[in-house]
């Protein structure tokens, strides 16, 4: 029998298994509602309101349509796949069944906390009120929180109510984001195409949430590059950022493999700036050109707040589970690397400190412990 050293405190030098992986606890920032819907909840929801605009009723293949079109390499083109998922998304119900769907999916695959955001000005057309589609969408994820106990899986699920950098409706959501804070709403967002749309635009309604001490992330850093950035952290304010991924341009790497970081990325990692990397979808709409490639891995060692995220599972054919999978082939990550994606998003979760504390301390850590020692009573496979 060979002994093999364990690197690190108590760790197995293996990587994690795929059934491990999906076992370990893990927090998501930055999931949106309408890009997570199971395709056959799609083509039910699409024959209950009349809407005949799918390109194919079959689950399956409709699944497979959503994938295909979001993997074009442009973000416009990503975002026009959204026009089918907001059509069904219209009634009480249907928001009630999404929301439900995404919270026992999420808690199936090992998410014990997540922040999930979606635009209440999407889902008028039925003539729902903005507090209608928030009521219902809370109410979804209560349903899902009890069903997924129901099974086994704990999770907690907020929303974040997004408005859309295009419209003029941002102050509105803001305080309407303000109004339910403490009824299931954990913040506030911006979203849709970066170019010609600053945050700056929307300074208003964020001046409003730091008067309110509320929270905010901004969609920055995605399809548009350091500018954006720059604007949502320096004029805007914003706590978290949403990608982040074209920090990458403000930091070179010499022919030696020294690192210099500019101005504005020295400050994100400085300000300890909560990076809400989604890796799959960046791949699709052309902001990274593989995983082995993907900035998170010098990000990584860098020691930025970096998190790792899902953005659309359903454009992107995704989970949590599977975006640490591709993260662990392409940079032979371990428990331990894992451990520290999800703890970096626990910290910059907008919850209040103490929970946050608690998660960390009496959920994350103890779950990752217990995959970590594993190894201990292999028997024959470590043999």
């Amino acid at each position: 029998m060979e002994n093999t050293i364990a690197t690190g405190a108590g760790t197995a030098p293996h990587t994690p298994t795929a059934d491990q992986i999906r076992r370990a606890p893990k927090v998501l920032l930055h999931d949106h509602l309408d890009g997570g819907l199971r395709p056959r909840t799609i083509v039910e929801l699409a024959a209950a309101c009349g809407y005949e605009g799918l390109p194919t009723t079959d689950p399956d293949k409709l699944g497979l349509w959503f994938r295909e079109a979001a993997d074009s390499g442009s973000l416009e083109r990503y975002l026009e796949t959204f026009a089918h998922t907001c059509a069904v998304m219209q009634t009480r119900e249907a928001l009630v069944r999404v929301a439900a769907d995404c919270a026992e999916d999420l808690a199936a695959d090992g998410v014990v906390y997540a922040e999930v955001r979606y635009a209440p000005e999407q889902h008028l057309e039925a003539g729902l009120t903005l507090e209608e589609v928030v009521e219902a969408v809370n109410e979804g994820f209560r349903l899902g929180e009890r069903r997924a106990r129901e099974n086994g899986h704990r999770i907690r699920v907020g929303a974040l109510l997004t408005a859309m950098r295009h419209a003029a409706r941002s102050l509105e959501i803001a305080e309407l984001a303000n109004a339910y804070r403490d009824r299931g709403v954990a913040g506030f967002d911006i979203a849709g195409a970066e170019a010609g749309h600053p945050p700056t635009r929307h300074l208003d309604a964020f001046e409003y949430l730091k008067r309110e001490s509320n929270h905010f992330t901004i969609h920055a850093g995605e399809a548009f590059g350091l500018p954006s950035i720059w604007q949502a952290l320096q004029w805007c304010g914003a706590d978290r950022l949403g990608h982040g991924v074209r920090i990458i341009d403000d930091i070179t790497t010499g022919p030696a493999g020294e690192v210099r970081l500019g101005r504005l990325a020295a400050y994100v990692r400085d300000r300890r700036v909560p990076l809400e990397m989604c890796p799959t979808s960046n791949l699709q709409t052309g902001a990274a050109s593989s995983y082995a490639e993907h900035p998170i891995g010098l990000l990584r060692r860098l020691h930025f707040r970096v998190t790792v995220n899902t953005d659309n599972r359903l454009m992107s054919g995704t989970s949590m589970s599977r975006e640490f999978q591709h993260l662990v082939d392409a940079f032979g990550y371990t428990l331990d690397d894992l451990q520290w994606f999800t703890v970096n998003a626990m910290k910059s979760a907008f919850l209040p400190f103490d929970e946050r504390l608690a998660m960390i301390n009496d959920v994350i850590k103890p779950g990752y412990a217990e995959l970590k020692a594993e190894w201990l009573f292999g028997g024959a496979e470590r043999v």
